[in-house]
């Protein structure tokens, strides 16, 4: 096996089409504990978008390889890891800012992090679930401990947390309303939502109060949509947002429902992801993914991200964003 890999490396923040090159790198070994995993397929998330921004330029030294998603096979593994042996298919979330991102060819992960690879899913799918997923279900089990016949409303149903949190909320019982524009509509609801507000259209919470209010709100906008999230629940409910919040909130108004709050930055795990695979087992979880790229067309995929002129004037796609590190066997399931 070769001693160096291809990965993208982030080397200066800022544009998307500026920021990335491909390049050789030495190709990681396994340590104690460790599995070596030829990447398969990764994603691009929000959070890669802020990094390469720069929102987290004091947690990361330039140039480095980012990215968090990982779908793949073990190839070697190190002293004491026994628990996946070379050809086992699998997923994980890498460690946040911690050691090389997934941008690449190889990636080194302890083995406490990783789950084996739900059969029903492609490399491509599973990559494009692992963050989305994970995040959906600490927000929604977690922390906001959703139970059957609550209602649970969650902002951009179309996206690509919104539209896992969707299909998650469904299977946990709960009645599901939804944020979308009115195109995906018929979207949203085929993954399980009961309701669905078009939010370009005018304020959306009228018509969740003529609904009798929420008992769950999943933000995944922040901002404005965080701060009125106190008008459309229920007494007792809870707020679950994956957002950042760079602005003083006011959330007075919590008070008066005697709201709970709960902020999530999602941590990796291997029970998270097993607990994932179950649903997507049984029928009752499968990721949506929007557009596929090549692993030298990172810049491509964030422009697509954020919405911009790679998605031919038509926004951001549905879902997530994969990335095909080795295209032909990222597709195999």
């Amino acid at each position: 096996m070769s001693t160096s890999m291809r990965a993208v490396e982030l080397v200066r923040f800022g544009d998307a089409d500026t920021a990335f090159a491909v390049r050789e790198l030495p190709r990681p070994a396994p340590g104690p504990g460790q599995v070596l995993v030829r990447v398969l397929a990764t994603s691009v998330n929000p959070l890669d978008l802020q990094t390469r921004r720069g929102d987290y330029r004091d947690e990361l030294e330039l140039p480095a390889v980012i990215g968090n998603d990982v779908s793949g096979v073990v190839v070697e593994t190190g002293p004491g890891a026994g628990d996946f042996q070379p050809g086992d298919e699998v997923w994980y979330l890498a460690p946040i800012f911690a050691g090389q991102g997934t941008y690449a060819e190889f990636h080194v992960v302890d083995q406490d992090l990783v789950a084996r690879k739900p059969a029903r899913l492609s490399h491509v799918e599973a990559a494009g679930l692992v963050l989305v997923g994970m995040t959906v279900w600490e927000a929604l089990v977690e922390r906001a401990a959703v139970r059957p016949g609550e209602r649970v409303l969650v902002h951009g149903g179309a996206g690509g947390v919104g539209s896992i949190a969707v299909q998650v909320a469904a299977a946990l019982g709960a009645e599901v309303v939804t944020t979308a524009r009115a195109r995906d509509h018929e979207f949203v609801t085929g993954l399980g939502a009961g309701t669905a507000i078009d939010f370009s259209a005018g304020d959306y919470v009228p018509r969740v109060r003529e609904l009798g209010g929420v008992d769950v709100v999943l933000d995944t906008v922040g901002g404005d949509t965080l701060a009125r999230s106190p008008e459309v629940l229920a007494d007792r409910g809870r707020v679950v947002s994956i957002v950042d919040i760079p602005e003083p909130q006011n959330l007075l108004a919590a008070w008066a429902v005697n709201a709970t709050y709960h902020f999530v930055f999602v941590s990796p795990g291997r029970a998270k992801l097993e607990a994932i695979g179950r649903l997507v087992d049984k029928g009752e979880l499968r990721p949506v993914i929007g557009a596929v790229v090549p692993l030298d067309d990172i810049a491509q995929a964030h422009t697509l991200l954020e919405g911009g002129s790679a998605g031919e004037g038509r926004g951001r796609p549905r879902g997530k964003i994969a990335i095909a590190v080795h295209p032909r066997e990222a597709a195999d399931q």
